[in-house]
């Protein structure tokens, strides 16, 4: 099966040469690798002479956000165009472990949306990151079901599936139709494209023995930086799917004054506090 490991970036260039570096060390390297570059230019020198070859595209922001369901779109139709017959997409953060590609790729069945498991790194060392410590350093996601080697978890729950590792077959792809782009910014995206999925028949399934490690980065818990997408994305996910998603950092924005629930109208809206967190 012809193989195209997709993934979307703007800066964290160090996340995503360690990407690339475990892309080589795979047991199954793909057959091809497409970068999305959204508003950085310094992405196609910086990958340029490396393995695997990345073929990079450029995507500019929308109405100054972060594009990523146009991006994951895009990156797709540049697979699509060289042939690819799956689809595997690694968040720049996310560094595959050696076996990742060939297992989606032995498992893969039209009608199959795939998750492998994702695992949390440690600040790194003063060395940095090496690849054959990763599992070692890595605890996997608590909320999130983790199959052992070899093991399949069906019949997910839509809600639960993440953009950080995923796949899917061409046809599967062309099935669901892709990402809304109407989505621009943080959140929700993800969630939106399993919901089409899963009404669309496709089944959602949790995959053991194709391991990423998702690379430590400074954030905020809940992410206060991303308040405004939450709430825009999250307003149009519900107009789409009748409910909101994110509602865990929706009452924790709710308790720092941040946001407030009118439940007259099932809505949440932003509060009038100076600053980006009141406490």
């Amino acid at each position: 099966m012809r193989t195209a490991v997709i993934t979307i970036a703007a800066g964290r260039h160090a996340h995503l040469l360690l990407q690339q570096d475990g892309l080589a060390a795979s047991t199954c390297l793909p057959d091809h690798y497409v970068i999305v570059a959204m508003a950085d230019p310094g992405i196609p020198r910086l990958t340029a002479g490396r393995d695997p070859a990345a073929d990079v595209s450029s995507l500019s922001l929308l109405h100054g956000r972060l594009p990523l369901a146009a991006a994951r779109n895009a990156g797709a139709v540049r697979a699509l165009a060289v042939g690819a017959e799956l689809l595997v997409f690694l968040d720049v953060d996310c560094v595959p472990g050696p076996a990742l590609v060939q297992r989606y790729a032995q498992v893969a069945a039209d009608g199959a949306l795939l998750c492998g498991t994702v695992a949390y790194l440690p600040p790194p060392p003063s060395r940095g990151y090496r690849l054959h410590e990763l599992d070692a350093m890595a605890t996997p996601h608590s909320a999130r079901p983790a199959p052992a080697d070899g093991h399949i978890v069906r019949a997910g729950d839509p809600r639960l599936f993440w953009s950080l590792s995923f796949a899917l077959t061409a046809g599967t792809w062309e099935r669901i139709g892709g990402f809304c782009e109407s989505y621009t910014g943080y959140g929700a995206e993800d969630t939106d494209f399993a919901m089409s999925a899963t009404s669309l028949g496709v089944d959602l399934w949790w995959v053991g023995g194709a391991p990423a490690y998702h690379q430590h980065h400074p954030t905020h818990s809940p992410p206060v930086q991303h308040l405004d997408d939450i709430l825009r994305n999250g307003a149009l996910y519900k107009a789409r799917w009748g409910s909101w998603p994110m509602q865990g950092w929706l009452r924790a924005f709710e308790e720092r004054g941040l946001v407030a629930y009118d439940a007259a109208t099932d809505s949440w809206r932003k509060s009038e506090v100076s600053g980006p967190d009141r406490r």
